[in-house]
């Protein structure tokens, strides 16, 4: 089913981030870490249809969209970011992407950070946070989305990694298996992943080394 939205706000939240609210369609429901697919109302981008995770929470009142813009490519992400409160937009059925399953080790990379942002605030504003460790890669502190809420959230246990910038209170290179393996022991985690598909795949075949079972790591499908 396919539902018009109005853009009701916009506003930056990095360099080529930006966060969208929107009208939320009556009866409309999700859980988060769950997305739809979102395509702008007009007769050039109607038909291009991209995922989006939903980063407010099904509890609030209008929808949002936090959403990096890949000028490169000179496609949706492009059209939107140009985008201004008044524009329409078309979203469809919502479906299950990565759902909160129990504490756990979530490790995003840039963008991946989406999902997470729903299930970490859902987790604050249900007071569960406790027990949950967040492991962050950007290329540099700029790319940070949403550092000082995540910080909110989880305090210490949120872990920043910068790949390609030295800065302090932050950890600098690629996360590795060396550093998973401070969480792989705890059969009681669930590991939650989501960035560049490189990234995820080689995060989870590090974990497998680590002897953590599939059914212990909730990737994006």
């Amino acid at each position: 089913m396919e539902h018009i939205v109005k853009i009701l706000a916009t506003h930056p939240v990095t360099h080529d981030v930006k966060s969208f609210t929107v009208e939320k369609p009556a009866g409309y429901s999700f859980v988060p870490g769950q997305a739809t697919d979102v395509s702008i109302n007009t007769s050039a981008w109607k038909n291009e249809l991209r995922p989006f995770t939903f980063t407010s929470l099904d509890s609030d009142p209008h929808l949002e969209f936090t959403i990096k813009r890949y000028p490169e490519h000179h496609g949706v992400t492009d059209a939107l970011h140009r985008l201004q409160a008044g524009d329409e937009l078309i979203l469809h059925d919502v479906w299950g992407a990565i759902n909160y399953k129990g504490p756990g080790c979530f490790i995003a990379g840039g963008a991946g950070i989406t999902p997470f942002l729903a299930i970490l605030r859902w987790l604050k504003q249900t007071g569960h946070e406790q027990g949950n460790t967040l492991l962050f890669s950007n290329r540099a502190y700029a790319d940070i989305i949403q550092e000082a809420e995540l910080r909110n959230i989880l305090g210490n246990q949120a872990i920043f990694y910068l790949t390609q910038e030295t800065r302090d209170g932050f950890r600098q290179g690629e996360l590795n298996q060396q550093e998973l393996s401070v969480y792989a022991g705890n059969t009681a985690l669930y590991f939650y992943i989501c960035g560049p598909d490189k990234m995820v795949t080689g995060l989870a075949d590090s974990l497998r080394r680590l002897a953590v079972n599939d059914d212990r790591m909730v990737v994006e499908a």
